[in-house]
């Protein structure tokens, strides 16, 4: 496969991608890859651009993730938190992005817990915005580097296969962009949640629906276990985390009933015996510290496309 220009100025959403641009990054995702297995794993592909991670919500995998991606892509990366910024003064988050924009960077990554934000500076800048997380609504390169994770276990291929999204469906970016990318490639999934943590919307979804964690986990080819949005939830949505923890962890019985060697993935970070259980976390079908490196090369392939897209060079 082979694009000779990226026509994109932003990525908000997975569905601003059409299926050959997807399955086009994840090819280039490993190639940065196989460079990341380098003992020297910098390359000066984006030598004099300027990256600005914009975090004004807490993160550790992402936030290092493209940081590193950055770095080594050789490009100059800057790293913003709201607790270090005029944000926290009152600023405006548009007043605060028009400052970054006069500075001249060629990508702001911003992360916020505002559904919508990444959007909102898209608009009103002139450089590309990657969208690192907005509330509820995406997160589209943690999407991105899921399937990349699970094209590479699965020897490339997405048809016929299976995947569960088990946990709190309702208040998550990264189910609503899996569902809307892994859909598009060919995979069946399903979702499993109390009915206090699935959203009103499902009927929008091509998916399968449970309340059943054993009947959920039935022939599935993999797993993906979401961390509890404590933080996003209203109270009373669950009441008690051990009765949660009883129906909905993903232990081994519950893999029993999946497929010989399903695969098991989480986003991080992981709440251990109320999500997942930790022998299933440390298993040999395990793909969470995959993710982490699939992360990095992901992003590194991400950056590349729209670090380079003004460039007169082609994609290659």
């Amino acid at each position: 496969m082979s694009l000779t220009t990226w026509q994109h100025k932003d990525l908000l959403d997975v569905s601003d991608l059409s299926t050959e641009e997807i399955l086009y990054l994840l090819d280039s995702a490993k190639n940065f890859h196989e460079i990341n297995q380098r003992p020297v794993k910098k390359v000066p592909t984006l030598k004099g651009k300027t990256v600005v991670l914009f975090f004004s919500e807490p993160s550790t995998r992402t936030k290092l993730s493209f940081d590193t991606a950055g770095k080594r892509l050789s490009a100059d990366t800057f790293a913003l938190g709201k607790s270090g910024s005029s944000l926290q003064k009152g600023e405006s988050l548009k007043d605060t992005a028009l400052t970054l924009q006069a500075m001249n960077p060629d990508i702001i990554v911003i992360r916020d817990s505002s559904s919508g934000a990444a959007s909102f500076l898209a608009e009103r800048l002139n450089c590309s915005v990657v969208n690192g997380g907005d509330g509820w609504h995406a997160h589209p390169t943690q999407a991105l580097l899921d399937a990349y994770s699970l094209r590479d276990a699965w020897d490339g291929k997405f048809e016929g296969k299976t995947l569960l999204i088990l946990g709190d469906i309702s208040h998550s970016r990264v189910a609503r962009s899996n569902v809307n990318l892994l859909t598009r490639l060919g995979v069946k999934v399903r979702v499993c949640a109390p009915r206090t943590l699935l959203p009103r919307y499902l009927d929008d979804w091509d998916i399968e629906i449970y309340n059943d964690l054993h009947k959920a986990t039935r022939d599935v080819d993999a797993v993906m276990c979401l961390r509890l949005q404590l933080e996003r939830q209203a109270a009373g949505l669950l009441p008690n985390l051990g009765d949660y923890a009883t129906r909905y962890c993903l232990t081994q019985k519950a893999l029993s009933f999946a497929k010989p060697n399903a695969k098991i993935l989480h986003p991080g970070p992981m709440n251990r015996g109320l999500e997942i259980a930790s022998d299933v976390a440390d298993s040999n079908d395990s793909l969470v510290l995959n993710q982490v490196s699939a992360g990095v090369a992901t992003r590194m392939a991400v950056l590349y496309l729209y670090g380079t897209r003004n460039d007169t060079s082609t994609v290659e």
